[in-house]
């Protein structure tokens, strides 16, 4: 099972792409995290490039279309969800009929240096990913402190919420 991984942050040392990291490292047996890159490449969302998009909005839309499942990785900018995710996510809702969201099994994760781990992006971007069509799965995992490390409950939590993933995944997969 494929479960790509899509880090909120385009900066090199990103704290959250260094979290799906770890949970590549983490993934049960049969499931792999791919990491996916190219938040940055995106232009902003306009309805009238929609009859000839750029290629970066091709590649998004196929690469995550073909995903078994999605493992988001958010930072918290000025207390919520930061642009250019939130751009990636328009762009991979439409066409509402055939987006590459829609009823994608998805799970939300994200790390900070403060004390609340993220935690109010992530109710965020659960509800976001929810309007947008996905399956929220999991519970929210908050890594605070991230700069000094993963405690036991950030691992045993990326454990978990991949766990959540691979069996919602399962039974979408299968109906395929």
């Amino acid at each position: 099972m494929k479960i790509l991984g899509v880090s909120g942050s385009p900066r090199a040392e990103s704290y959250n792409t260094a979290l799906l990291r770890e949970a590549a490292k983490l993934a049960p047996a049969g499931a792999q995290v791919e990491l996916w890159e190219g938040i940055g490449d995106l232009p902003v969302y306009d309805q009238d490039l929609e009859a000839d998009v750029p290629e970066s909005v091709r590649r998004l839309r196929e690469d995550w279309g073909s995903a078994d499942a999605i493992l988001f990785a958010t930072p918290e900018y000025n207390g919520s969800v930061p642009g250019g995710l939130k751009n990636a996510i328009d762009w991979a809702s439409r066409p509402t009929t055939d987006a590459a969201l829609r009823n994608r099994t998805v799970a939300v994760v994200g790390a900070s240096q403060g004390q609340f781990g993220a935690l109010w992006a992530q109710q965020d971007l659960r509800r976001i990913l929810g309007i947008a069509g996905a399956r929220v799965v999991g519970e929210p995992v908050p890594v605070s402190r991230v700069h000094e490390g993963y405690d036991e409950s950030a691992i045993d939590g990326i454990r978990d919420v991949l766990e959540a993933l691979v069996q919602a995944a399962e039974p979408a997969e299968a109906a395929a």
